[in-house]
C-alpha cells in the first residue's frame, strides 16, 4: 500500500486519481504523519440502474391490478365475512 503525505497529495491530486483508477492500487493520506484518509478505486458498476438487471427476468401470470378476491367477501361491500 503507497503511502503519501497530505501536503504531496495535494500537490499532485489529479494525478494520483489517475494513477489509482489505472491500477487499482490502494493510496493512503498522511497528515503529520497518521493516516487520514484513503484513495481508493471505484466500485465498478457495469450498468446505469441495477433495474436493468431484472429485464425480461419477470413473468406476469394473470390481472396485476384487480382484486385477489371477490369484493362480495368483504363487509364493507355488503357481504359476509364466510
Amino acid at each position: 500500500m503507497k503511502t503519501i503525505s497530505a501536503t504531496e497529495f495535494k500537490a499532485k491530486c489529479l494525478a494520483l486519481l489517475d494513477e489509482v483508477k489505472q491500477t487499482g492500487e490502494v493510496i493512503t493520506i498522511l497528515k503529520r504523519g497518521k493516516p487520514t484518509a484513503q484513495l481508493v478505486p471505484p466500485v465498478p458498476r457495469d450498468n446505469a440502474m441495477p433495474q436493468e438487471t431484472l429485464i425480461g427476468s419477470v413473468q406476469i401470470n394473470g390481472d396485476v391490478v384487480g382484486p385477489v378476491i371477490d369484493a362480495s367477501f368483504w363487509e364493507a361491500e355488503g357481504g359476509s365475512n364466510k
